[in-house]
């Protein structure tokens, strides 16, 4: 489905608009996490971008993974927008006010599902598309010396769980303007990620096992639902590099000893009447997720394998014969076998304190979002209106004391665990 056309058309700069014929190789991962404490972060986009999943999802893996970073994260999408930008401003206009002003040192752009026309593909709008983008980057370059640049290929329309409305689709010019894209984050050295491959891929193995399911992922057949946001928040995490591991505890009942800890501090570990009980500080949080919850199951279906990005084993070996219930602050979070326990338990799959502690972050994020967006909507409309400046600061104020209570609401606390034979 990758399959990138060789180009017979440049654009303006003299790049080359598209890849070769052949299926293209998966960008290789970054060696280490891509984003760095300090860092300003901006999603820039259109519709896709201003709701905000998958960019949420990054911001929570950051806040709840590294708990004592200063990150700042800003939604820069506007509904509606291309390259030449849109009805909040020109592209100009928008890229000023709305990210080169918050002088990010990241700013990851997708465009690309308004610029194609919502029509068969033609070269004059592929000439136009790599134009505007080109700019756009040399733009932020210019204006942000030393900003890291992802470039995102458009999440797709949905042509697989729906008949195409003209043949070959309008998600076959999205797949050419995404090639033009993978093609110019390689001249210009910046990271490329794809949203269309992985999220069709999703509906393809929906259409199969569960086709009622399968347009749920893009109800509009334009715009991700939470769960197809999920499944694109995982794919740019995994991109930039991001690891799974919360936190690892193995304990040998039998020997009454922790033989392997990460990311964590085990402390008075006692083991007594087959039971034990111990106290453990992780120096993370898992991420703030219900796997009860219709959109994560519906995103796992569709591949999002958050487990790539969100893990915090248990392993308990040495307990006899019998079923036992494990307990973290008093409260009760699963009842599991000696065998269960000696296989591992993934926490981060378990309703635990730590995960409603991450919840707190996740409800904060959103409405940082929020606020964004009525600030971003206040400068485009208000222009030069004192008022209207005045109510924008406001809401970045109130968003920076968000950010700063999101930070010590991340920071993990000591969690008393206990198993219990039952």
């Amino acid at each position: 489905m990758n399959r990138c056309f060789r180009p017979t058309l440049l654009v303006g700069l003299g790049l080359a608009l598209a890849a070769s014929a052949s299926a293209q190789a998966p960008a290789k991962a970054p060696a280490a996490f891509a984003l760095r404490d300090g860092d300003r972060v901006v999603f820039y986009g259109d519709s896709i971008t201003q709701e905000g999943g998958y960019g949420r999802l990054v911001e929570e893996y950051v806040a709840t993974r590294f708990p004592g970073w200063d990150v700042r994260f800003d939604n820069a999408g506007v509904g509606g927008d291309t390259v030449r930008g849109g009805g909040q401003g020109a592209i100009d206009v928008r890229l000023e006010r709305d990210v080169i002003a918050l002088h990010p040192s990241v700013v990851t752009i997708m465009l690309g599902m308004n610029d194609g026309g919502y029509k068969p593909f033609d070269p004059t709008t592929l000439a136009a598309f790599g134009e505007g983008y080109a700019a756009i980057v040399q733009k932020l370059k210019q204006a942000l010396p030393g900003v890291r640049l992802t470039l995102i290929r458009s999440s797709p329309f949905d042509d697989v769980a729906r008949p195409a409305q003209f043949q070959p689709g309008y998600d076959d010019a999205l797949r050419r303007l995404g090639c033009y894209v993978a093609t110019l984050a390689a001249r210009e050295k910046a990271t490329a990620v794809d949203f269309r491959d992985p999220l069709n891929a999703g509906i393809a193995v929906l259409v199969k096992t569960s086709p009622d399911l399968a347009p749920l992922l893009l109800p509009d057949r334009v715009h991700p639902s939470a769960a197809g946001q999920l499944v694109m928040g995982a794919t740019l995490l995994r991109a930039w590099g991001a690891t799974a591991l919360v936190s690892r505890v193995e304990i040998d009942a039998a020997a009454k000893a922790a033989v392997a800890t990460e990311n964590t501090d085990l402390t008075g570990l006692s083991v007594a009447d087959g039971s034990l009980s111990w106290t453990q500080l992780d120096h993370a949080l898992p991420l703030p997720l219900s796997f009860d919850d219709a959109e994560v199951a519906l995103a796992q279906r569709a591949g999002a394998d958050l487990a790539t990005i969100d893990s915090e084993p248990l392993t308990v070996k040495g307990l006899r014969a019998g079923r036992y219930e494990l307990r973290i602050d008093g409260s009760q979070v699963a009842e599991l076998s000696e065998a269960e326990l000696a296989a591992g338990v993934d926490l981060a799959r378990v309703q635990t304190p730590q995960r409603w502690q991450a919840m707190s972050v996740k409800w904060s994020v959103d409405g940082s979002v929020e606020l964004q967006r009525l600030r971003r909507r206040l400068l485009a409309d208000g222009g030069s209106d004192p008022k209207a400046r005045e109510a924008a600061a406001f809401l970045s104020r109130a968003d920076e004391q968000a950010r700063k209570q999101r930070r010590g609401d991340a920071q993990p606390k000591p969690r008393r665990y206990e198993i219990r034979a039952r």
